[in-house]
């Protein structure tokens, strides 16, 4: 099966932003940055405290996410629990150098490699 036609992935999704959505809402942080694959829907990580992305990718139905670190580029299933290789994605594709991880600036706690998963 050719790379653009994984059931799934829209390789012209672009991302929702620079960092999740409902951290950034909510007051909350997060340790890495995911994107889905099907909608572009930035969430954090399962070792953030709140575990947006994969939330999503089940909630939604969706199941390829990738990661929205730089340099990285994976993709995982959250219906088989494994990773896959897939297309490149429409741009960004990676958080800006200069946002820290674990981000954003300002909002991560002092104790906050205790409150990893």
């Amino acid at each position: 099966m050719a790379a653009q036609q994984i059931p799934g992935i829209d390789p012209t999704a672009a991302p929702s932003g620079d960092g999740c959505a409902e951290c950034l809402a909510g007051g909350g942080w997060w340790f890495h940055l995911r994107r889905c694959a099907a909608c572009g829907n930035i969430g954090c990580c399962d070792s953030s405290p709140a575990q947006h992305a994969t939330r999503h990718a089940k909630a939604a139905g969706h199941p390829f996410l990738t990661s929205f670190e730089p340099g990285e580029s994976w993709y995982w299933n959250v219906e088989t629990e494994e990773y896959y290789e897939g297309p490149d994605l429409a741009p960004p594709t990676a958080h800006p150098a200069s946002q820290p991880t674990p981000g954003p600036e300002g909002s991560v706690p002092a104790d906050w490699e205790q409150q990893l998963h």
